[in-house]
């Protein structure tokens, strides 16, 4: 029975997303070891699948290993500094050739799932010049992206592909950053979704200093984080070696993509492990994914529980129920009770409930608390607890209490203490059940 439950949830899930992204715009960024792997056919086939939902498509190839061996056949050298390639003009052609080498083969990928895609000279761009004595010769910098030729290649139901080239007003051709390409496209597109999907993208305790408030999955890795969190991030990391350790110098650069991004007007961006099968409509088709994102304050919301919520707030509290956490509710109760009654919604999604209900005299009680389990380890729970509480403080409580049987850990570590059962106001200790043994416990204003 659980398994069903499971399952129709995320048949809900992916309903409700559908519905939620429909005719949406997702920029995809696959780093250049996806883009040599085995993988490759499997991650396009989900891309096929995600525009075939309505989800608009633009995706952004990394060419960094194909343009290496280019560039060593032909015996040209390069240096990396500051995520910038440096050489010579005489480098050019090879480069541009791998480039395109690599749009043309994820063309071709996509046309035998029958999508039609473009790679265009969408891209103006001017050389990075001379910088602290540093001549970077053919490495460009991004000058302007052609919105209006982009969304008419959108409109005709194409997928453009962008090669890490641009140009400049006489078609002189530079070598551009591929993830930054990616970010300032949806950038001036005001996405609502951008990928960044790299090989062991997990972010974790292991190789970052983190703050002491995110939250971590159950495997220890960072499920989501809103671009606050991410700037402590940014600062607790800032003295990265990148000799020692250049995937995390990959990581740190695409952080700081993803907060200019949010803080520039693209809803949500995900790190996705390309390494793993099934990874992309895992993440937009789930309430929580399988990877890190990074949003704006707008992800999610409290708001007070409406009629319409209320089969999935039933729906939510089923599970705890059945293991005894909860006590039965039926939809007229919920309803007569609407008013006391906050939700957690996502896209729609309803993934947390919790009430607080006010008696005579300066107490009042908070009860339903439940959270979808996906969600756990988001800090939801406690969201909702010091929002309920900051309420009951404007009401005029003394206190709030709390009934339970199985969470008493969790309400102690948002700072209740145990009282007795005779402090509970006597309306509510009628309708206490000796059987069941909640106990009590109490914060006081």
């Amino acid at each position: 029975m659980r398994e069903i439950i499971e399952k129709a949830n995320q048949i809900r899930d992916v309903i409700n997303y559908i519905k939620v992204f429909k005719n949406a715009l997702a920029v995809i960024h696959i780093d250049d070891e996806i883009i040599s792997s085995p993988l490759l056919p499997s991650h396009i086939h989900d891309i096929s699948l995600i525009h075939e939902a309505g989800i608009k498509v633009i995706i952004v190839p990394g060419a960094r290993g194909q343009i290496n061996n280019a560039l060593e056949e032909q015996k040209i050298s390069w240096q990396i500094k500051n995520g910038f390639r440096i050489t010579n003009e005489r480098a050019m052609p090879a480069i541009k050739t791998a480039a395109f080498d690599v749009a043309n083969n994820i063309m071709n990928i996509l046309a035998g799932e029958h999508l039609t895609a473009v790679i265009g000279n969408w891209v103006k761009a001017r050389g990075k010049g001379i910088i602290d004595g540093t001549d970077f010769g053919s490495a460009g910098e991004i000058d302007k992206i052609k919105i209006d030729a982009i969304k008419q290649t959108l409109e005709n139901g194409f997928v453009p592909i962008f090669p890490c080239i641009g140009w400049n007003d006489l078609g002189k051709p530079y070598n551009i950053s591929s993830t930054e390409l990616a970010a300032q496209i949806a950038i001036h597109l005001k996405v609502e979704k951008l990928f960044f999907i790299f090989p062991d993208a997990q972010i974790s305790r292991k190789e970052f200093s983190l703050p002491n408030e995110i939250s971590l999955s159950q495997e220890g890795n960072v499920p989501a984080m809103n671009v606050e969190i991410l700037s402590k991030i940014l600062k607790l990391n800032s003295d990265l070696n990148s000799e020692k350790n250049s995937r995390k110098e990959k990581l740190l650069a695409i952080f700081k993509l993803a907060k200019n991004a949010c803080e520039n007007g693209v809803s949500r961006i995900h790190i996705l492990d390309g390494n793993t099968e099934g990874i992309l409509p895992c993440e937009i088709f789930s309430a929580i994914g399988s990877g890190t994102m990074i949003f704006n304050n707008g992800y999610g919301d409290l708001r007070p529980m409406r009629d319409d919520d209320i089969p999935s707030v039933l729906s939510l509290m089923s599970p705890f129920v059945k293991s005894g956490i909860l006590l039965p509710r039926n939809f007229q109760e919920l309803k007569s009770q609407l008013h006391n009654y906050i939700v957690y919604n996502v896209d729609g999604g309803i993934h947390a409930c919790a009430a607080l209900k006010k008696y005579d005299g300066d107490q009042m009680e908070i009860y339903s608390v439940a959270v979808d389990e996906a969600y756990g380890n988001m800090g939801v729970g406690p969201k909702m607890i010091n929002f309920l509480l900051e309420k009951a403080k404007s009401c005029g409580a003394k206190s709030v209490f709390i009934l339970t049987t199985q969470t008493a850990d969790w309400f102690e570590k948002l700072g209740f203490v145990a009282d007795k059962i005779d402090s509970i106001p006597q309306k509510r200790k009628k309708i206490w059940s000796e059987k069941r043994g909640s106990k009590v416990f109490r914060i006081l204003f």
